[in-house]
């Protein structure tokens, strides 16, 4: 099939967060199973440090109108030597020189232009597809700073060549809608807004798609005109139908249904693999992983912990915000340093008030807790590779991939029954073998509580915890069944395209 991806972010170019990952991997395996895909992305300043002049070409000009005037672009051909699926960046000075696709680094908060920034991205993807002379099979849509594209390749002013293109649209965090202005005390605003995006009313007017309570809301106008949906597990795919994971738009979901797809992530194998990965120390596997054991002693001195290698150590990568359960585990953590014997990593950044406690507790506890506020590819691969458990307490995880990287790395999650994170961790019984991990059901502070001491519990008994890190170092969640997934996702859009057109 010939496949358009747009995306904001994919490794190895930028990345945020789980979507550059699932980007990266999904388009690579669907170029290897034979299909033709071009990934679209903005042209980034990360983007454009990475891949240096001779791996860019030129290949067309576009001009969009929208409200203060024509604004320019150029697409550029590319490509990386160790993926197969072609690039297509787009390069627009005004809304794309810049070093974070979502946030400005200098006030911490979004681009004050997000809005007209998503908006020439969807318009570009229908500009795009005109200079190639391209009309692709499935043009695939992710979260809502792709999704209002759905709604325009189905506009008036849609290239007739793509009428018979189907539109996939998958939600990675439902949480984040691309909702303006923020504030529903300016509803005011939208009229002017529109005319900004250069779009019209159309879409907006009489409860358009665009239409939400009184403002604009991108993911909305995509969940109703795309061909198909798909989330990133069946267990996400039900809670979004719900009001309290819906986050307002559960009720369309629910109409909905019988176009909502669940399709569990995978991990990008040839990047997180304990045995060949360049990031660690010492490489492991499941039949030998005393290096595993070398790469814990390094974490503690890299971490500036005591070299106490047996007592157990749990780890922590992560966004430091409300929904992958920071709250909770505030709530938890200082009695649980205080009285339990255990180490804890921490790698992430995020709300301010989450990051402030995890520092004031590193200082507090000097020997037990450690912190690092930011990113750091290396440190994660460590923290994964030398790492007893994985802490992943989230209040709701669409897919989560952290728990399969720590699968793969023999580290046990200890995770709250939620989205992915339930479909792929299951609780582990010491007499039936049966299980891979730590799960809580309640997101209560006791209930997390109890599964880190399980988990403290489980790791006393040495032979058990020995026998369940390489039992689970076996586990497959690599991309060929869900890039197979894909491909039926892909031809169920198809054909509901076509059933649509003849009807």
């Amino acid at each position: 099939m010939d496949v358009l991806y747009a995306s904001c972010e994919m490794v190895p170019l930028v990345k945020v967060g789980g979507l550059a990952d699932v980007a990266g991997a999904l388009t690579h395996a669907l170029t290897d199973r034979g299909h033709r895909v071009r990934a679209l992305l903005p042209l980034y300043e990360p983007v454009r440090e990475r891949l240096s002049a001779h791996e860019m070409e030129a290949i067309g000009e576009l001009t969009i109108e929208m409200g203060d005037g024509p604004v320019r672009g150029r697409v550029h051909r590319g490509r990386l030597p160790e993926h197969g699926a072609e690039l297509l960046l787009l390069e627009c000075a005004r809304f794309f020189d810049r070093p974070d696709p979502y946030v400005d680094p200098a006030t911490g908060r979004a681009w004050p232009d997000a809005l007209l920034s998503h908006t020439f991205l969807c318009r570009g993807v229908l500009e795009v597809c005109r200079i190639l002379d391209w009309a692709p099979e499935i043009v695939h849509l992710n979260d809502h700073q792709t999704a209002l594209a759905a709604a325009l390749l189905r506009g008036k002013n849609a290239p007739p060549a793509l009428r018979q293109t189907a539109t996939l649209l998958s939600i990675h965090n439902l949480g984040y809608q691309g909702i303006f202005p923020e504030d529903p005390v300016a509803s005011g605003e939208v009229p002017r807004l529109l005319t900004e995006m250069g779009i019209g009313e159309a879409l907006y007017r009489g409860g358009g798609p665009l239409a939400f309570h009184g403002r604009i809301n991108l993911m909305k106008a995509g969940l109703q005109l795309a061909d198909l949906i798909t989330t990133v597990s069946p267990t996400y795919a039900r809670e979004i139908q719900t009001d309290e994971l819906g986050f307002g738009l559960g009720g369309l979901l629910r109409a909905r249904a019988d176009r909502l797809v669940g399709i569990l992530n995978g991990i990008d194998t040839t990047r997180w693999d304990p045995l060949r990965d360049p990031l660690i120390p010492h490489n492991y596997g499941p039949s030998d992983f005393r290096g595993k054991e070398r790469n814990k002693v390094r974490l503690l001195e890299t971490m500036h912990l005591p070299p106490e290698p047996r007592v157990p150590l749990f780890g922590i990568v992560s966004r430091l915000v409300d929904q992958k359960g920071f709250d909770l585990l505030g709530e938890v953590l200082e009695s649980a340093l205080d009285v339990l014997d255990l180490r804890l990593v921490v790698l992430g950044t995020g709300q301010r008030e989450h990051e402030e406690c995890l520092q004031a507790l590193a200082r507090r506890f000097p020997d037990r807790l450690a912190v690092v506020i930011g990113f750091d590819e290396p440190l994660a691969h460590l923290i994964e590779a030398g790492s007893d458990f994985f802490l992943m307490p989230a209040r709701y995880e669409p897919c989560g991939l952290n728990q399969m990287y720590s699968l793969r790395y023999g580290t046990v999650p200890v995770v709250h029954a939620t989205g992915g994170l339930a479909d792929t961790v299951e609780e582990f019984v010491v007499h039936t073998g049966r299980g891979n991990g730590i799960v809580f059901d309640a997101y209560t502070p006791q209930a997390l509580r109890a599964a880190i001491e399980r988990a403290l519990a489980l790791y006393r008994r040495t032979r058990a915890f020995k026998r369940l890190v390489a039992q689970i170092m076996r586990i497959d969640h690599s991309w060929g069944r869900a890039a197979e997934a894909h491909e039926g996702a892909y031809a169920r859009a198809r054909a509901l395209r076509t059933a649509e057109l003849e009807g």
